[in-house]
């Protein structure tokens, strides 16, 4: 195996996050959280696109007809791309200035789960997931900085984790409540001496995940075992996604200035979004979002 590493934008995000490849479109979107934006790229053609949201950016997610579901600071929201309108989907009541919404990713149903996070890194955030029809359940609370969320290819785990934990949990899932189990410790990063950041899995189950206090990209097995450990692109790796028209090139976003003071960037192309090609590894396409209530047995 033989990675080879390209830089495909050369316009720094201060704050890169949540990659999400479209094979509707054959595009990528990810979002610049500080400088409220959500970015595109056609990779063949080079086509760059980007909208400007309502409040930060965490995180974006497909969703049916030309929209994104997203994470921004106040609650979920629907993107329309066509118009570049924003609509609420639902907004925690009271709202509270301390918290923010910042990781998410579609289960297999459809359905978004994004994790909140209290600005300071205080333990203030939860997991909640919602639907098409703005029904929520809450799966975690007292989060200091919600991350690492994706599935397994069967829907049938859930992965998540708080970084200051320094732990990946693996939550049993699956399309009715029914399914849901208590959560385990699927990996513990602390010998890698740094806490998981956005992470992916791909077609054989093994997880993807940015060992961002080290600059570093780590793929752990099905069972929690350490397989592949490499540099990422840029010392302050923050998320990844597999994507191209093969789903084998894996896409890392990175981070400039998050603007908190706990992450800047000291490389040359901090802030820029890379691929990587050559991995031997395809990942799997994921699920858009279902605008309309569903059946959760479905």
């Amino acid at each position: 195996m033989t990675p080879n590493v390209r830089l495909v934008c050369e316009t720094p995000d201060m704050l890169g996050e949540s990659p999400v490849w479209d094979p509707r479109t054959g595009r990528l979107y990810w979002v610049d959280g500080v400088s409220r934006l959500i970015r595109s790229l056609d990779p063949e053609s080079g086509a760059m696109r980007q909208w400007p949201t309502p409040s930060m950016v965490g995180s974006v997610a497909l969703a049916e007809g030309n929209r994104l579901v997203c994470g921004l600071a106040d609650g979920i929201w629907l993107a329309d791309l066509e118009s570049g309108e924003f609509t609420p989907l639902f907004r925690p009541e009271p709202a509270d200035p301390a918290i923010r919404f910042n990781d998410g990713k579609t289960d297999r149903q459809g359905r978004f789960l994004c994790g909140s996070m209290g600005v300071h890194a205080d333990p203030l955030g939860s997991l909640w997931r919602v639907d098409g029809a703005g029904i929520t359940r809450v799966f975690a609370e007292g989060i200091r900085i919600s991350n690492a969320l994706c599935f397994s290819p069967d829907g049938r785990t859930m992965y998540f984790a708080d970084s200051l934990d320094r732990k990946i949990r693996a939550f049993p899932y699956g399309p009715s409540d029914d399914d849901l189990g208590e959560p385990g410790v699927f990996v513990d990063t602390t010998p890698w001496e740094s806490g998981p950041d956005g992470a992916t899995v791909d077609a054989e189950g093994c997880v993807w995940t940015c060992l961002i206090q080290v600059g570093k990209i780590a793929r752990f097995t099905p069972d929690g075992a350490l397989d592949l450990l490499f540099d990422a692109p840029t010392d302050l790796p923050s998320s990844l996604a597999f994507g191209g028209p093969e789903m084998d090139r894996l896409y890392v976003t990175s981070i400039k200035d998050s603007g908190s003071g706990r992450a800047i960037s000291k490389h040359p192309r901090g802030g820029c979004l890379h691929v990587i090609e050559g991995l031997g590894v395809c990942g799997i396409p994921e699920t858009p979002f279902r605008i309309a209530a569903a059946d959760p047995a479905a």
